[in-house]
């Protein structure tokens, strides 16, 4: 499995760019926020990678960030979502709007992305939000004394959010666990995310 590749950016079509390493031109397909993000053509980038296998063909999918990545995986394990509906959420979308779509049950956030209509929109919200529940993942943080109810559901989806970037219930938990509950989600994410970084 290739987990990254690092080389020469030779060119990008609407669907996929081109990374050069050693003599070989690797075609990967990518997500319009990749794309925004990658250097001058000519320049060295590295791509986090994502290999799929069929009877038909094998193909390369690469982002520039881990989180999208992770991200892109975890819409691939929802029924009915295929690589194409996958990077047309994450071209419209970042990793970080669709964890709090998810961890809020925010269904019509995901409807944005071409292709893709509220019933599989639905299905991604229901679908990652069970898988986290199989994980392990709370569905209620404990609820200290003087936290309101509703500040517990923030800490809450903020978890199930930060597991749809790759993280393991039990880190999300302690993340979340540090911050202030009494904060809106998309700002526990945000700072649960500064400390995630802090450890790479």
């Amino acid at each position: 499995m290739i987990y990254s590749l690092t080389g020469r950016y030779l060119t990008a079509e609407p669907n996929f760019v081109v990374i050069e390493c050693g003599g070989v031109g690797f075609r990967c397909f990518t997500s319009m926020s990749t794309m925004t993000r990658l250097p001058a053509q000519g320049s060295t980038v590295t791509l986090f990678t994502y290999m799929s296998v069929t009877e038909n063909a094998i193909t390369l999918y690469g982002f520039s960030e881990k989180t999208e990545l992770s991200c892109f995986k975890m819409l691939l394990s929802v029924s009915g979502i295929g690589p194409k509906a996958a990077l047309s959420i994450l071209s419209t979308l970042t990793p970080e709007d669709v964890a709090l779509a998810v961890g809020s049950g925010d269904y019509k956030a995901i409807t944005r992305a071409n292709g893709v209509g509220p019933k599989i929109a639905q299905r991604v919200v229901l679908e990652l939000k069970d898988k986290f529940k199989s994980m392990g993942a709370p569905s209620d943080l404990p609820v200290g004394k003087g936290i309101a109810p509703s500040a517990a559901g923030n800490a809450s989806a903020a978890v199930n959010a930060l597991m749809v970037l790759g993280c393991q219930p039990s880190e999300a938990a302690q993340l979340v666990a540090k911050l202030d509950a009494t904060l809106p989600t998309e700002e526990i994410i945000r700072l649960a995310l500064v400390e995630m970084a802090k450890g790479i």
